[in-house]
């Protein structure tokens, strides 16, 4: 039985952890959620939300439907994802423009330590296990090198762009963000959430109304996307968990690609601010890359990662034992 002190409190930690790297490029909330132990149990809540939780509201309370949806839970969870993103989205994105070699060595030190965690959760092999990781490492890391897209500022494609990546989001290797990016709809979706932010301080009600419009269709793709897909994800974990691992070792593996930190960039683009930024580039060495390389910085970065990783893993475990 969890208390509501420091239990959910850590909850809404995670969720802030997750918030954070949901909205990087090439780091997945659904990563954050594994390693720290409640991935599990945040897609068997998601597939809780049924029909059958209006049948028991009516028949046995609130109280009833509340913890068959586990409710305490996801409202600590969402609660710091919220969080996180309305305050992150401006700090993340101003790191990756003035360090993005030590950001991204960082997020790499991570996914490295995620893979040896999940790696070791696989309690056999088998021949379908070694196609299905094979699948998950090309799919990922297609992805990486896809080239992304420019799309209308539509609201059916908000809709279409939050239904795809919440399903990136929660898987691990796999970014919603990235996903979004590919789309054309990264920045839209960015600039909105600063937007709304700012309508919220400024208390600009015609700011804050077109922004919540916009996010209201992004959420409602979303939503629909995540109760969709956790179905399958529930399924898998309970039929197939170690196909299923596997596979997501995959997506983790093919994803190291896109947070390698040194990058030539082949192509710019002009984003909404009239500045030139990287639109299409390619993982390259240390040693060839155009400026400081900054290894020393970026292998502490990396190890600091990696470290911070399995601090995570040893205190989720520590947790599961009380």
């Amino acid at each position: 039985m969890r208390k509501l002190f420091p239990d959910y409190l850590i909850i809404t930690l995670k969720g802030l952890a997750m918030g954070a790297a949901d909205v990087v490029p090439g780091v997945s909330g659904g990563t954050i959620a594994f390693i720290s132990g409640i991935y599990q149990e945040l897609i068997d809540s998601i597939n809780n939300v049924n029909l059958s939780v209006l049948k028991t509201l009516k028949k046995d309370g609130l109280k009833a439907a509340w913890e068959q949806v586990n409710g305490s839970f996801l409202l600590a969870l969402l609660s710091g994802i919220g969080i996180s993103i309305l305050t992150f989205s401006k700090v993340i994105t101003h790191l990756l423009e003035t360090q993005p070699i030590l950001v991204w060595s960082f997020f790499f030190g991570l996914i490295i330590a995620s893979i040896t965690l999940i790696w070791k959760e696989i309690t056999s092999w088998k021949l379908v296990d070694i196609l299905f990781l094979l699948i998950g490492i090309t799919v990922s890391y297609y992805i990486t090198i896809a080239r992304p897209v420019s799309s209308p500022d539509s609201y059916w494609y908000l809709f279409l762009s939050g239904f795809i990546a919440i399903i990136a989001m929660i898987l691990p290797g796999i970014s919603g963000a990235f996903i979004l990016l590919l789309m054309g709809s990264y920045e839209t979706v960015i600039g909105t959430i600063n937007t709304f932010s700012k309508g919220l301080t400024t208390a600009n009600s015609e700011i804050l109304v077109s922004a919540l419009l916009k996010l209201g269709v992004f959420a409602i793709g979303a939503i629909i996307g995540l109760k969709s897909f956790s179905k399958i994800l529930h399924w898998m974990f309970a039929h197939h968990k170690n196909t299923t691992l596997t596979l997501l070792v995959g997506f983790m593996v093919g994803s190291l690609n896109k947070v390698w930190p040194w990058k030539q960039v082949l192509e710019t683009r002009i984003n909404s601010h009239g500045e030139v930024v990287p639109y299409i580039d390619k993982s390259i060495l240390p040693q060839n890359f155009n400026g400081e390389p900054q290894i020393a910085m970026a292998v502490v970065l990396a190890i600091l990662g990696f470290v911070l990783i399995f601090g995570m893993e040893k205190m989720a475990s520590k947790l599961g034992k009380n």
